[in-house]
């Protein structure tokens, strides 16, 4: 399987459909109603992104090899290079130049976009662990906010303004700026609001700042995975006006927005949310959410079930709602049970197929639980950042703000399901299921408090580098080997990129882990320090290498430090071509060549070690479990002046341990860089 969460996402610096024009502001254009009024347009950069590029052949084999090489013996290596010599000059050579003309006749998009979609959708495992990871946001700073109900209206406000300023086209464009006292001003954007779109990209590069992909943005509303046989569907219908709420298992919808397209008042909002917290109707007995949670041929199937015994509206109503609002009846206890809530909850209460729920316990906890086929981390942060910023700094009602007076019982709609015999028996076997599957994941969180970015850049080591490495050294100590990792990191610097893979699992890595666990009294503190100088500079080459990687984005160094105002080569992972190529081969009905059957390409795809890293002032922490049964999932982010790891594991592997072992090796590279001797 492939690893899930893909968050690694840039910074801050309509999306109604690609290249779609902007909606005008007639509708809803008073105070309140928008997040920001950008002089840009939103998708003013769309049509002049660069296109991802496609590497050379002997490029992603040379790297490819090198990825190898810490996972396998001599004898090993040998037979995976000659697998990789015949098919660089034979199918694979052949199948390259395909995928090269097939992206030429297809210049609106990128050469992994139709396969990323395939592999997504034609999955028939459950969304939920396998693919749907979290974000949770850290508490509003006035703790008053944090009552459930002002917390949940006023999220839900700042989230359509979000909506809102997108389709308007008034959401800022997503850019990395790095050099923000040029590029980043009210003079440059009145100057780039008139180079046309088809040239906008290249009058930001001028001055140093790289627009992102925003495409994948307009499904962030209004928009549902559909389970169907084989493979899924995503619907989207910004039409629709009405918010979907969970609690306790039952389903209420009520418009957001008016007739006119104008925000429904916050304290109407605030009203039927007051009117659903109190409302004493039983959890039903048979939860229809669980279904969502089945395999996806047989929730396809169940599906067609309940349209046919006359749920089709009610299921209409479900996927076309801006987006699931979920209320919890119960507060947070600590950091495991806040991740174990947001990333799958009991499931009663989530409908696991919405593009994104936003969960809400009873203690004003806060997450968002998001569907991972329509898109990645990018798109999500910022609306996440956004509707943080948003609802804390400009909240639409106080704690002391009185619901408006009005007849909620007329204006919410509890949605009622007509259940057959068939269908009770296939909620209660995903409950099952889902309650057997659960029970099997562990999480534990830890937080390492001796230092963070700020001590590493003095030491002119990369942040991330030294969180990979600790990895390394920890799975080394706690079971005696190097396995496949996978970091992920995002390609949106191009037209519809998705993201790429960074292998943190090196040669450097291997002889730095091996010096520090099993050998570190034959090794000089500055022996040490310069094996993880290597460990920095060679995983500084791979994340630029992976994607149009900016180094204070991914490696945490700032960009200045490298006396450069180039950008990387972008765009050269290994991962992605050879999936592509793969994709290809299947498609035309080729027998699949021997490199993709070599143990070896099993073996480093098996990602035992799934890794994703964010760092937002509106994160707390982020999760997902483990891609494969015998791996663990490893959220984490480098803070200045800490570092906070969140992990998950099935039987088999121990995620405290792990942690354990995590903790042992920053202690011991702490130690080493500061001139003291490791203790074993």
């Amino acid at each position: 399987m492939v690893p899930r969460l893909l968050l690694r996402a840039w910074p801050r610096g309509p999306a109604v459909g690609p290249g779609a024009p902007s909606r005008p502001l007639s509708a809803g254009s008073g105070p309140g109603q928008y997040l920001q009024r950008s002089i840009v347009p939103t998708m003013h950069y769309q049509d002049s992104l660069p296109r991802l590029p496609i590497p050379k052949l002997e490029d992603t084999i040379r790297r490819y090899l090198s990825a190898q090489k810490p996972l396998l013996n001599d004898g090993q290596f040998r037979k995976t290079e000659q697998f990789c010599k015949s098919f660089e000059n034979g199918i694979g050579k052949e199948l390259h130049e395909q995928l090269v003309a097939l992206d030429k006749q297809n210049k609106h998009t990128s050469y992994i976009s139709g396969p990323w979609f395939d592999m997504y959708l034609s999955a028939r495992d459950s969304v939920v662990l396998n693919f749907n990871p979290f974000m949770a946001f850290n508490p509003d700073p006035k703790s008053e906010y944090n009552d459930q109900l002002t917390r949940a209206t006023n999220m839900t406000v700042s989230a359509i303004r979000f909506l809102k300023t997108l389709r308007a086209g008034l959401l800022e464009p997503e850019v990395f700026h790095l050099n923000p006292a040029k590029s980043d001003t009210i003079t440059f954007k009145r100057l780039i609001r008139f180079v046309p779109s088809s040239l906008s990209w290249y009058g930001a590069y001028l001055v140093n700042a790289y627009p992102l992909d925003m495409s994948q943005y307009f499904r962030l509303f209004n928009s549902t995975r559909l389970p169907k046989p084989s493979r899924d569907e995503l619907f989207t219908d910004d039409k629709a006006r009405h918010l979907l709420v969970l609690r306790k298992g039952n389903f209420y919808i009520f418009d957001v927005l008016d007739q006119d397209g104008n925000i429904v008042s916050p304290s109407e909002i605030q009203a039927h949310l007051k009117y659903i917290l109190s409302d004493s109707s039983p959890a039903p007995e048979f939860p229809l959410a669980y279904l969502t949670s089945e395999n996806r041929d047989i929730w396809a199937e169940l599906r067609q079930k309940l349209m046919s015994s006359g749920n089709e509206e009610s299921l209409r109503k479900v996927d076309s709602a801006v987006f699931c609002l979920c209320l919890d009846d119960f507060p947070i206890k600590d950091l495991v049970h806040l991740s174990h809530n947001m990333l799958h909850g009991d499931g009663t209460n989530r409908w696991f197929d919405k593009s994104f729920n936003l969960i809400i316990a009873k203690d004003g906890s806060t997450a968002v639980h998001f569907e991972h086929s329509w898109g990645d981390g990018v798109a999500v942060l910022r609306f996440f950042n956004e509707v943080f910023k948003d609802s804390t700094q400009t909240p639409a009602v106080t704690p002391q703000s009185q619901p408006a007076t009005t007849d909620s019982t007329v204006t919410v709609q509890k949605l009622n399901f007509e259940l057959t015999d068939a269908l009770k028996t296939g909620i209660t076997a995903a409950k099952e299921k889902f309650d057997a599957t659960m029970k099997t994941l562990t999480i534990d969180c830890v937080q390492f408090q001796r230092g963070g970015k700020e001590f590493l850049k003095k030491q002119k080591l990369s942040p991330d580098a030294v969180a990979q490495l600790a990895f390394q050294m920890a799975f080394l100590r706690q079971y005696g080997q190097t396995v496949a990792t996978y970091e992920s990191c995002s390609t949106a610097a191009f037209k519809h990129g998705r993201t790429e893979t960074i292998r943190p699992a090196s040669v450097y890595t291997k002889r730095c882990s091996e010096a520090f666990v099993r050998e570190p009294s034959r090794h000089s503190a500055g022996e040490l320090q310069q094996m993880m100088v290597e460990c920095s500079k060679y995983h500084g080459q791979l994340t630029k290498e992976a994607a149009m990687e900016f180094p204070s984005v991914q490696a945490g160094v700032q960009w200045r430090d490298l006396g450069s105002l180039q950008p990387p080569p972008p765009g050269q992972g290994f991962d992605r071509h050879l999936f592509a190529l793969r994709h290809l081969a299947a498609a035309k009905g080729i027998i699949l060549p021997e490199l993709y059957l070599d143990p070896a390409y099993g073996q480093i795809n098996h990602n035992v070690l799934s890794t994703s890293t964010l760092s937002s002032p509106a994160v707390n922490l982020g999760g997902f479990a483990p891609v494969v049964s015998d791996g663990f999932g490893v959220g984490y982010a480098v803070h200045d002046n800490w570092i906070g790891c969140n992990v998950s594991s099935y039987p088999g592997r121990n995620a405290r341990e792990f942690l354990q072992c995590v903790e042992k090796a920053l202690e011991d590279m702490f130690d080493a860089l500061e001139g003291k001797s490791i203790k074993s």
